[in-house]
Formats: C-alpha cells, sequence, structure tokens
C-alpha cells in the first residue's frame, strides 16, 4: 500500500472564513444577529477577564476562575490524559492552531511561552507572552530560564512550527532549535473546534480572530497530554525535532510534512497575486496563418505594458522571448524574477494603442505552437 500524499500548502491553510456550503452559509446568516449580540457582550465581559487574570497571582484558583470565565466568553478548554503530565520537565512542545493556543494551554497548567520576531511591548505583555530582548540570544535566554532554581518552576511552552496552521490535514516542519534547549521535552496535542466559519485563515490578524472567537457561539480545545520524549544517544537537534513531529502528527492523524513558514509565505504571495490562465486551445485544430513573430513580440508586449507601465519595454520583450507566454511574464515581473530599472509613466506610454486579452491569448499560444 502507497503511503498517502503529503498535503501541500493550500490544505494546510485556509483563505476564506466563511464556509462553502450553501446550508451552513444560510446558517450563519441567520445566527449573525445573535452572534453581534454575544460579539458586544463579550467585549466587555473579556475586559473583566483580562483584569482578573492580571490582580490575580498565578495558581491553580486564578487558573480555575479564569478558565470559568473564559468558557463564558466561548473559549472552551478541556484536557485528556492529564496524569501524564510531568511536572519535572521544562519544555512542552505542542501543534500550533491559533493565535491563543498559549493562552488556553495556560488555563490547563502554568506555562510560559516567547513571542518570536516581536520586540518586547505592553501588547506582547497583555497578550500572555514571554518578553525577550531578541531572536539571537532567544535560544541561550530559554536555556538560562530553565535552569534557573525558582520554585515553583514554570515551564517553557513552545510552537516548533512557528506558524498556525488549520489543524486539519498536517503539520509543518518542526524547527530545531527548542530541541536544544534541554534532552527531555513533552509533547502534547492540540485540536480546536468551531462551528459555522474556519478556525483560523492564513493572512488574518490576532484581533480579527479574536473578534471572531467572541462572535460565534463556542471555540472548542481538545488538549491531550503525551508521554516526555528523551534525546537517544548521539541523537542531533534536527533528528529529534523530526522525531517529535511525526509523534504529534500520528497522535493527531495527520501527516508530517517538510514545509516552513517561508513556504506558508510563499503561499500567501500567490494568493494576493494569482497567476492569469490562459484559456486552453484544442490541440486537434491547425494553426492558422498570422503575423510575423515580431509582430506578435510587439503585440503581446504591449499588452504586458499596459498592465505593468512602469516595465522598459525592452526588458518585457526580452522576457517574452523566453517565456512566450503574456501571464508568465506578467508574474515573473510582479515577483521580482526579472531585474530591471522602473521608468516614469508618460502620456506617450499610456496613449499607445490597446490589444485585446483573446488576441493577447491567441499570440501566446500561437508562439508556443511555432516553438514546438
Amino acid at each position: 500500500m502507497e503511503p498517502p500524499p503529503v498535503p501541500g500548502p493550500e490544505r494546510l491553510f485556509d483563505s476564506h472564513r466563511l464556509p462553502g456550503d450553501g446550508f451552513l452559509l444560510f446558517a450563519l446568516l441567520l445566527y449573525a444577529p445573535v452572534g453581534f449580540c454575544l460579539l458586544v457582550l463579550r467585549l466587555f465581559l473579556g475586559i473583566h477577564v483580562f483584569l482578573v487574570s492580571c490582580a490575580l497571582p498565578d495558581s491553580v484558583l486564578r487558573r480555575f476562575v479564569v478558565r470559568t470565565m473564559c468558557a463564558v466568553l466561548g473559549l472552551v478548554a478541556r484536557q485528556e490524559d492529564s496524569g501524564l503530565r510531568d511536572h519535572r520537565v521544562r519544555v512542552l512542545i505542542s501543534n500550533h492552531v491559533t493565535p491563543f493556543d498559549h493562552n488556553i494551554v495556560n488555563l490547563l497548567t502554568s506555562c510560559s511561552t516567547p513571542l518570536l520576531n516581536s520586540p518586547p511591548s505592553f501588547v506582547c505583555w497583555s497578550r500572555g507572552f514571554m518578553e525577550m530582548d531578541g531572536r539571537e540570544e532567544l535560544v541561550e535566554s530559554l536555556k538560562r530560564f530553565c535552569a534557573s532554581t525558582r520554585l515553583p518552576p514554570t515551564p517553557l511552552l513552545l510552537f516548533p512550527e512557528e506558524e498556525a496552521t488549520n489543524g486539519r490535514e498536517g503539520l509543518l516542519r518542526f524547527s530545531s532549535w527548542p530541541f536544544s534547549i534541554q534532552d527531555v521535552v513533552q509533547p502534547l496535542t492540540l485540536r480546536v473546534q468551531r462551528p459555522l466559519v474556519s478556525v483560523t485563515v492564513s493572512d488574518a490578524s490576532w484581533v480579527s480572530e479574536l473578534l471572531w472567537s467572541l462572535f460565534v457561539p463556542f471555540t472548542m480545545y481538545h488538549v491531550r497530554w503525551l508521554r516526555p520524549v528523551h534525546r537517544q544517544l548521539g541523537e542531533g537537534n534536527e533528528e529529534f525535532a523530526l522525531r517529535v513531529q511525526q509523534l504529534v502528527a500520528k497522535e493527531l492523524g495527520q501527516t508530517g510534512t517538510r514545509l516552513t513558514p517561508a513556504d506558508k509565505a510563499e503561499h500567501m504571495k500567490r494568493q494576493r497575486h494569482p497567476r492569469l490562465r490562459p484559456q486552453s486551445a484544442q490541440s486537434s485544430f491547425p494553426p492558422s496563418p498570422g503575423p510575423s513573430p515580431d509582430v506578435q513580440l510587439a503585440a503581446l508586449a504591449q499588452r504586458v505594458k499596459e498592465v505593468l507601465p512602469h516595465v522598459p519595454l525592452g526588458v518585457i520583450q526580452r522576457d517574452l522571448a523566453r517565456t512566450g507566454c503574456v501571464d508568465l511574464t506578467i508574474t515573473n515581473l510582479l515577483e521580482g524574477a526579472v531585474a530591471f530599472m522602473p521608468e516614469d509613466v508618460t502620456e506617450e506610454t499610456q496613449s499607445l494603442p490597446t490589444a485585446s486579452t483573446p488576441k493577447a491569448f491567441d499570440g501566446c499560444l500561437m508562439m508556443t505552437s511555432q516553438a514546438l
């Protein structure tokens, strides 16, 4: 039996919040008035939750009170196999689904999570993150934090994926730096369920995610504790991270991929600048006589010039001679694959005659067929 195919980035990240099913969309429309009322009410209650969490010291009582108040806000936290929690382990490893995963786990056990790629600020502190000075000294600072003899010891909750996924198909590649802190870690799995809308969207901010969490009836967080994992003799950080990733993926019933946050950024970039798809032509039709290749190249270059007037015409023609298609040249210029010096948009450029889209695509297909 062949192994299941590894999911691509389009399956790991949701690009749309609203459901595609007509029935669910109609149900969301009927629920919208109730949702807006809940949103306004929960915003006021959320201020009280924040004040209470700041006023009470970290203890079992504080976690119980805040967890109950968060349930009123629609953020419900449940845990399984809590008896496997080893309080001697100082590094906790989890998959990443929403911007509030660390807050939910902190309702179940005391832990601290550093905020990556962000300087210390009030927003960092108010969201429950541990303030760190810089990414360069992050690992050394965390090692000193874990080596401290403070009582009771506060474990670190780290997300090696470094970016949130939709939590359904697979895991991003685990970074190796969280596994260089100590030789034993305790993994946990996180499942998030929410009715009517997607749990998270790839390009949404944490503010919009918070508003949607307060809008929907509830968001259910399921935390399951796994047994601590020790580094094997002679095992490097990369191998240790891969082994823990496969363990977490197996418990979730998902696939551990080799995709990284850079692949997510590239996926989001392609969503913002989707490629134009030329109309497919039937290969059974013989090529019809047409203008010379130089005339075709000039017509296609003019079409690209209308879309990107700041790109020199010579640069456009050179790339068109290589690709033979308008959409590929536009994509190369937008993504920076072709270097050029922008020129000023003059009235002469804007007044050049235009070519219709079908003709441009016909020329693209004609040049491709002639090259073949």
